[in-house]
C-alpha cells in the first residue's frame, strides 16, 4: 500500500503509513470474531432465562442487537479512531490531514459501509481502497478520512536523522546537551501527537526540552520541538 504526505497548517511535513488491505481484513475478521462471542454470550443468557414468549423474545434479541448494528461508530467514537480489530492490528481512522475525525466524519463512513461493505460483500471497499492510493473505501472519500498503521517500520524515517538543507542555522545550540535517545523519544512522540492532534503532549514535550536544556523562547510548542529535532540533527551531522 502506497504511503501519502501531508502539509499541516504549521507547514510540518508528514508522512503517513496507510494501513495495508491486508491488516484491514485482519482487524475485520478480529471484529467479526468479538461480534460472534457476543451472540454466544446473548444466547446463553436468553436460555439461562428461560423466555418463552416469542414477542419477548423477539424484543429482546432487537435491544442486544443494536451495540452490534452501531459496533464500528460506537468503538471509532470512543476509542479515538479504532475498533477492537484496528487496535489489535494498531491501525487507526484519522482526517487525510493527519487530525483527529469529527463524529460527522465517523457517522458518515459507517453510514456508507453499508454500500462499501454490506451490500458488497466489501468487494467495493477493497476495489476503491486499491485503486485510491490513500487506503480510503466509499466512506473514507466521502468523510475525508484514511486508515493509517502506527506500526514502526525500520527506514530513515525511524532514525533520529532527518535531511538538514546546506543553507540551515541553528536557532539553539543548546540541543547539545541532550542524548541521541532523548531526541528520538522526542521525535517520535512529537510526530505521533501531531498524526492524532493532540497538541497537549506536543506542550509537555517543549516543556520537557526547556527544562533539560535550559533554553528560553516565545515560540509555539509545535514550531519549537521542530527546531529542536532539527537543530539536533544539523549539529551531530556536522560533527
Amino acid at each position: 500500500m502506497d504511503n501519502f504526505q501531508i502539509e499541516t497548517a504549521q507547514n510540518v511535513s508528514i508522512q503517513q503509513n496507510v494501513a495495508n488491505v491486508s491488516t484491514r481484513i485482519g482487524s475485520f475478521l478480529i471484529d467479526m470474531l468479538v461480534i460472534v462471542a457476543y451472540y454466544i454470550l446473548i444466547i446463553i443468557i436468553f436460555s439461562a432465562l428461560d423466555i418463552n414468549s416469542t414477542m419477548e423474545i423477539s424484543v429482546l434479541w432487537a435491544l442486544t442487537s443494536l451495540p452490534v448494528f452501531f459496533y464500528s461508530l460506537l468503538f471509532e467514537t470512543f476509542m479515538n479512531g479504532q475498533t477492537p480489530g484496528k487496535y489489535v492490528n494498531k491501525i487507526r481512522v484519522v482526517k487525510v490531514d493527519g487530525s483527529k475525525p469529527t463524529f460527522g466524519s465517523y457517522l458518515l463512513r459507517w453510514i456508507l459501509r453499508l454500500i462499501d461493505i454490506s451490500l458488497a460483500t466489501g468487494s467495493v471497499a477493497l476495489l476503491t481502497i486499491l485503486l485510491n492510493g490513500k487506503g480510503q473505501r466509499l466512506g473514507d472519500l466521502a468523510a475525508g478520512t484514511t486508515v493509517i498503521s502506527e506500526k514502526k517500520r525500520i527506514s530513515i524515517e525511524n532514525t533520529i536523522n532527518v535531511t538538514i538543507p546546506e543553507s540551515y542555522k541553528p536557532t539553539f545550540p543548546q540541543v547539545t546537551t541532550l542524548s541521541d535517545k532523548d531526541i528520538q523519544t522526542i521525535k517520535e512522540l512529537y510526530y505521533k501527537a501531531i498524526r492524532q492532534g493532540n497538541h497537549g503532549v506536543i506542550s509537555k514535550l517543549s516543556y520537557k526540552i526547556i527544562d533539560l536544556t535550559g533554553i528560553t523562547t516565545d515560540l509555539l510548542p509545535i514550531d519549537f520541538v521542530k527546531i529542536i529535532i532539527d537543530d539536533y540533527n544539523y549539529f551531530t551531522q556536522s560533527m
